[in-house]
């Protein structure tokens, strides 16, 4: 599956990490109501990612000495840094893949000609059935 930085998260999404869908935008999450979530591997992977943002994330309080529900405590704002660079960025896994010597029985397969066969078998099967149904009956007879 590839994955990349689409438009924003589902509503969904946002239900399961527990952020109501009016705040998002104020914490620097972008909503996208339009999408649909298409696996449960990728929606789980966005949830995660939203939990990880959420449990990094630093609110200060809007006014100074005054803290209101869902600011960060005191302690949290004094070790407060910036972050420089893309927030969270995706990783992606490498694929693994094999490698295998080139052996002779290998250079000797025709792979083009097995497949051209394999098509015509394909396409001449209704053919082939209806003439050995018919020499079957000439030999009945």
């Amino acid at each position: 599956m590839k994955v990349r930085a689409g438009r924003g998260f589902t509503l969904e999404e946002l239900k399961a990490a527990g952020i109501p869908r009016k705040l998002a935008p104020t914490i620097g999450i972008s909503v996208d109501h339009r999408r649909k979530n298409r696996s449960l591997e990728g929606f789980q992977v966005n949830v995660l990612r939203l939990k990880t943002y959420k449990q990094k994330l630093v609110v200060f309080p809007r006014r100074a000495g005054k803290f209101k529900a869902g600011d960060s405590a005191a302690e949290e704002l004094a070790n407060a840094t910036q972050v420089q660079g893309p927030l969270l960025p995706i990783q992606r896994e490498k694929p693994t893949c094999e490698l295998v010597k080139v052996t002779k029985d290998l250079t000797a397969v025709k792979a083009y000609d097995k497949l051209r066969v394999e098509r015509v078998n394909v396409r001449h099967v209704g053919a082939r059935a209806k003439r050995a149904a018919e020499a079957e009956k000439e030999e009945k007879k």
